[in-house]
């Protein structure tokens, strides 16, 4: 048995002061000051760490705000003087999409690179949009072996790219070769950055995180890594108009992404001439075309992987009444299923993938693998503010990012990331991650739940 993928981390506590979800109010002025007071039996011991932390506050907009929202001190309190409440700073973080919790959860997993627990449990909505309207089945949970990170069984993580022969053909005692692949230990690369958000150059710390985890990083193609020996984590992207890269430094790599364009046959023979062994990836944008023209690039010969693109959102781009990541996954998965040709190509999928049950939920819809940004920019205690601009004060204070904080925090939320997707598995039973992609059978769609249940009454649900 090969020896199990692991990341080596080490707690990474915030800079700065922590934005939590909850803190609990005390109307002192009534209190009736019990020996056995609720809040000094927490069993989070949140009462003595309040204590001192407000004991040396030193700002005061750095109020404690680290309560597990278990309820046990406001529902134990014989006085009724405590009330959970909702930290206002805490509202205004992110967007519609990528919501408070989302934000607060990825910082949790890059500081400490643990699976996030919450004392008060699930509180959100069972349905949404997006991701949220599909459920993983959990139906192997039960069974002993099947224990994810902790478990006697090896479950593997790690994905193949590049083209793959539909079949092999015998030449005397000898196969055909192979097309060139590349493995990294976890369905995950990652993305360029995010043009939405100026940031300061982070491509170093991003650089040093994937060589740290395995895993690969897209760069442009004016970047030049600080060691020679990352360049097998780096994929370099080559825009229309992007610099050259060197012959010398191409050959050191393992994967290329251009940007698609109608010459891409001739873009990929002329990277192959320079270096046989590297696989291409051509770079698609949902927009109303991209589905149509990722299918149309997975019939050539020359095409080894596919990346398709959607926005920061997870939504199509370019349309007024976008289709969601998930569903167009989907439809080119399937599509490329009847044309007896799925097996052969590699698809990448990126945008919208905000937690580490939406890489399983990608991969179940037909991905091969996914890729992130934002996420490795929000370890770093980044808000996501909506008015992110050159000039404009950061309240994260990116611009003062330290390296080995910022290796430690981006390191730990991949950890955390790649444990959630073992766990997952386990309790899917599932041992490889290659066998789950387009597997919807491990998983439930509430569309089509509803119609199932309603649909005979109601009819189908109208739609703008």
């Amino acid at each position: 048995m090969p020896e199990k993928y692991h990341i080596k981390t080490q707690p990474v506590p915030p800079r700065r002061p922590r934005i939590g979800k909850h803190g609990v109010v005390d109307w002192r002025e009534d209190c009736a000051r019990c020996h056995n007071c609720v809040k000094k039996a927490c069993v989070y011991d949140r009462y003595r760490q309040e204590a001192e932390y407000i004991r040396n506050l030193s700002d005061v907009e750095a109020l404690f705000f680290d309560c597990m929202g278990c309820f046990s001190c406001v529902q134990d309190c014989t006085k009724g003087l405590l009330r959970l409440s909702i930290n206002p700073e805490y509202e205004r973080l992110g967007n519609s999409y990528w919501k408070p919790d989302i934000i607060k959860t990825t910082w949790l997993q890059a500081e400490t690179a643990k699976i996030p627990v919450s004392g008060a449990g699930y509180r959100g909505p069972f349905s949404g949009q997006g991701f949220d309207s599909m459920w993983t089945d959990m139906s192997e949970i039960v069974r002993p072996t099947r224990d994810g990170i902790h478990g006697r069984e090896y479950i593997s993580t790690s994905v193949d790219i590049g083209r793959k022969p539909p079949f092999l053909v015998m030449n005397g005692n000898k196969s055909t070769a192979c097309p060139p692949l590349v493995s990294i230990p976890m369905p995950l690369i990652f993305d360029l950055s995010s043009p939405v958000y100026t940031l300061p150059k982070l491509d170093s710390i991003i650089e040093q995180t994937a060589a740290d985890t395995g895993l690969i990083a897209l760069m442009d193609s004016r970047y030049r890594p600080a060691e020679d020996a990352h360049l097998e984590n780096i994929a370099f992207y080559l825009g229309p108009d992007s610099e050259a890269v060197p012959d010398a430094m191409l050959k050191k790599t393992r994967l290329v992404e251009i940007a698609d364009s109608p010459d891409v046959a001739k873009r990929i023979k002329a990277i192959k001439k320079t270096h046989p062994e590297i696989v291409v990836a051509i770079r698609v944008e949902l927009t109303d075309a991209g589905i149509g023209r990722a299918i149309e690039l997975a019939g050539l010969k020359e095409i080894e992987v596919i990346h398709i693109v959607s926005d920061a959102n997870g939504n199509e781009l370019a349309a007024q009444k976008p289709r969601f990541i998930k569903d167009m996954i989907r439809q080119i998965h399937t599509t490329l299923i009847d044309k007896g040709i799925r097996d052969e190509i590699t698809l990448m999928a990126g945008g919208g993938i905000a937690l580490p049950e939406h890489l399983a939920k990608a991969i179940i819809c037909g991905a091969d693998l996914v890729t992130i940004n934002l996420p490795l920019l929000v370890a770093l205690e980044c808000h996501l503010c909506d008015s992110c601009e050159p000039g404009t004060t950061c309240p994260a204070k990116l611009e003062n990012i330290d390296f080995n904080y910022g290796v430690g925090r981006m390191t730990n939320l991949i950890a955390a990331w790649h444990d959630q997707l073992i766990e997952l598995m386990g309790a899917m039973g599932m041992r490889e991650v290659r066998r789950l992609r387009g597997d919807v059978g491990r998983a439930m769609f509430f569309e089509n739940l509803e119609e199932e249940a309603f649909g005979k009454l109601y009819g189908k649900r109208k739609t703008d």
